[in-house]
């Protein structure tokens, strides 16, 4: 594990035989599967297993993504010595869609996305021969992944969370927020339409981003999407919004019955989601009696929403830390 670690650094110097290289291997060992969902919805998955690990991470992306997305992520992690499983949430990726409209990021409930992760764990990790359980979860997921801990505390040893969506970077202030979502919601024609200010999926400029500081893997990720058209996912919808506002709020009310190991990285200069919450977030656990790693959130300085997929110094470091505190948690 220790030289495979010490590629971390420098990688992006090589990136492109890399990625054409090793990673296209690894990519082309995975396993893919499919189970039906709540409310009837397919939702689709990846493993990467060796008859040799005893430990498994299970991986929950963010909003829009697919684990298309997290080869590299998924490598690194399997050379580590742990296996690997990453869904697909409902309305994204390879899952089955919710609209007529595939680019209108949507939910009805929350509650459907954790019960599609929970039935993932049944089907992959629960009754399968591993000594040690680990969850890590990317924004959007990492809501998924703790009112899932709610639920079930007992499932993983320990979970990491990167950058989670416990409140939403929004563009006014959230009683303003408040009233224009539940006005939307009483009227179908919107509520169920592109959210203020967003639409279908288009391609931006590296130069405009405000997800890392890594151009080769921001144009990697920008390619999955060009290539495969049916990946796409554009803007929530005003009903999604609504739903993740109130899962926020959830969560943070809920934190003090989380007694899972957690570790919380903190991208320090994220515009996706809203820092404070994650703050409050720590601040309920700690007050509860059982904080998360440090008492507080672990800061990534510098870093954009994607620690996971930011430049090489950024995503050593978070990467480390994650692989160091599992390996505490046995």
């Amino acid at each position: 594990m220790k030289k495979h670690k010490n590629g971390w650094p420098t990688r992006e110097k090589a990136f492109a035989a890399f990625a054409t290289g090793p990673l296209l291997d690894f990519w082309q060992q995975r396993e893919e599967g499919e189970f039906i969902g709540a409310e009837n919805v397919t939702i689709r998955y990846v493993r990467f297993t060796s008859a040799q690990h005893d430990k498994v991470i299970l991986l929950c992306p963010g909003r829009i993504e697919s684990y298309v997305k997290y080869p590299e992520l998924a490598y690194d992690l399997y050379h580590c010595g742990y296996d690997v499983v990453i869904i697909d949430h409902r309305g994204q990726g390879r899952s089955g869609r919710l609209l007529q409209d595939s680019h209108r990021g949507h939910v009805e409930t929350f509650d459907h996305y954790v019960e599609d992760l929970e039935r993932l764990y049944q089907l992959e990790i629960a009754d399968r021969h591993y000594r040690h359980r680990y969850a890590l979860a990317h924004s959007m997921g990492g809501a998924i992944l703790a009112l899932m801990l709610v639920r079930q505390p007992e499932a993983f040893n320990a979970v990491a969370l990167a950058s989670p969506m416990f409140g939403i970077f929004l563009p006014m202030p959230l009683w303003m927020a408040h009233h224009i979502l539940e006005w939307a919601e009483k009227r179908p024609a919107l509520r169920d339409g592109y959210a203020l200010g967003t639409g279908r999926w288009q391609a931006r400029p590296f130069g405009i981003n405000v997800l890392t500081h890594s151009r080769e893997r921001y144009r990697r990720n920008l390619r999955f999407y060009a290539d495969q058209p049916g990946l796409r996912v554009g803007g929530p919808t005003y009903h999604w919004v609504r739903e993740g506002v109130q899962a926020g709020a959830s969560i943070i009310s809920q934190a003090k019955n989380i007694s899972t190991p957690l570790l919380l990285l903190q991208a320090g200069e994220d515009k996706v989601v809203d820092n404070r919450a994650q703050d409050l977030f720590c601040q309920a656990m700690t007050a509860a009696g059982q904080p998360c790693e440090g008492g507080k959130p672990l800061v990534i300085a510098g870093a954009r929403h994607e620690i996971l997929f930011e430049k090489d110094s950024m995503r050593a470091e978070a990467l480390d830390a994650i692989v160091t505190f599992f390996s505490r948690h046995p």
